[in-house]
């Protein structure tokens, strides 16, 4: 029989039970059970010593999502609609200028409701009106987009009031009352395209 000495720490482990085949049976057993001398396997993936994390990933991600100043608008549909929108508005009033200009002269040659004086502009100057009050609408939209909380709400207010004024303004200015109705009706049908369209389709150009 050999004399083992109490101090020697390999006996020590093998009295407590401890021998390299059991140590290597817990390991197999236990799933959580790792080498502390074997690689981390997590080591450069964002994590560091003493709980610090990799910020880079996390900074580049708000960078990512930071928003763009102005509308998110396409600007090809946006242009598109507003010219539209010019054409529209330039075509009705042209039409009815020339409407209002024939009927007249009818009343004028037919002699029984006096002379009545056509519209001081020609039908060709209200569609070209007709078609710049639609660009100057559309502009007015996007400016309100960029320095308003609730542009749309602003763009029709604004516009409503200017379209009510030019529909009053000749009516209770002009001497001859038939020039400020005729004059009257041209503003309402060109303001009526802008007050209408532009908003709707700006909403629509929007880019959610």
């Amino acid at each position: 029989m050999s004399y083992q000495d109490p101090r020697d720490p390999r006996t020590a482990r093998y009295e407590s039970g401890y021998t390299p085949e059991s140590r290597a049976y817990s390991s197999q057993n236990d799933p959580y059970a790792r080498d502390p001398y074997a690689a981390d396997p997590y080591a450069g993936q964002g994590v560091h010593g003493q709980g610090g994390y990799d910020q880079g990933g996390y900074d580049q991600g708000r960078q990512a999502s930071k928003p763009r100043r102005g509308p998110d608008v396409n600007p090809v549909t946006f242009a598109g609609g507003v010219v539209m929108t010019g054409v529209v508005a330039g075509l009705a009033a042209w039409l009815v200028a020339w409407i209002i200009a024939a009927f007249v002269e009818k009343v004028n040659e037919s002699g029984k409701f006096g002379v009545w004086n056509p519209v001081a502009a020609s039908e060709i100057w209200f569609g070209v009106v007709g078609f710049l009050c639609a660009l100057a609408a559309g502009a007015l939209w996007y400016v309100l987009q960029l320095i308003t909380p609730a542009p749309n709400q602003f763009y029709r207010w604004i516009v409503g009031l200017l379209l009510v004024a030019a529909v009053l303004i000749p009516i209770l200015t002009y001497q001859q009352i038939s020039v400020g109705i005729e004059t009257a009706i041209l503003h309402l049908v060109i303001g009526l395209p802008p007050l209408t369209i532009i908003p709707a389709m700006g909403s629509k150009s929007l880019q959610h």
